[in-house]
């Protein structure tokens, strides 16, 4: 019972917040890290008890399956293409936008643990909306030894269907494992626990 109602307040406490959100004031704010604006959600906002803070959006690229090719620049404006990967695993992260809280703390772990997934052979790459000079700077002032992919416009995220959180209103964080034929091995996604990613990737490599 205990259980029971520790997650029904947690519940409460998220349908709580998302009320408080649309209620009458358009200032701007930072919900888990994004900035939003009050204005995206509808003054006559209803959320039943048992709502969730994910939307009903599934992934297209699963496991199993080889994910759309793309070619984006990255963090020194050079073209980089998901082919360039092939014969070696590649962690590759969506996240929802450089120096938000959530997406530094993922990123920093990424970094922190980047020797580990040198030893496994894997390259990471982080994908978001941001342009090229915001992943220079963000790169730079968090010493980030991996490459930063802009998809700005977010064409590659909308292939890849990469679902959205929070009614669709904040872009999802989700972390594709990608063996050395290109083939998906792993889809995460864990929008409130960003650290998750690392563990979980981490594991999945040792067994490819």
């Amino acid at each position: 019972m205990r259980e029971w109602g520790e997650r029904s307040n947690h519940h409460t406490r998220e349908n709580e917040m998302i009320y408080m959100l649309s209620w009458h004031d358009d200032r701007p704010f930072q919900f888990y890290g994004v900035k939003l604006s009050t204005t995206t959600f509808p003054s006559s906002l209803s959320v039943p008890a048992t709502a969730s803070l994910r939307t009903s959006i599934f992934a297209k690229v699963s496991k199993g399956k080889v994910p759309p090719s793309f070619t984006l620049k990255d963090q020194d404006g050079r073209n980089v293409s998901l082919s360039k990967f092939k014969g070696k695993p590649v962690v590759l992260y969506f996240y929802p936008a450089d120096e938000t809280p959530g997406c530094t703390k993922q990123a920093c772990a990424f970094r922190d643990s980047y020797e580990k997934f040198k030893k496994a052979g894997a390259e990471v790459v982080g994908i978001s909306g941001d342009d090229t000079a915001s992943h220079k700077a963000f790169a730079k002032k968090y010493r980030l030894p991996f490459t930063l992919l802009s998809d700005e416009g977010n064409k590659v995220r909308k292939e890849w269907g990469v679902p959205a959180d929070l009614f669709g209103t904040l872009p999802g964080r989700e972390t594709y494992v990608l063996d050395r034929n290109g083939v998906v091995q792993l889809v995460y996604n864990n929008q409130f626990q960003p650290e998750k990613h690392i563990d979980e990737t981490l594991k999945l490599l040792q067994s490819l």
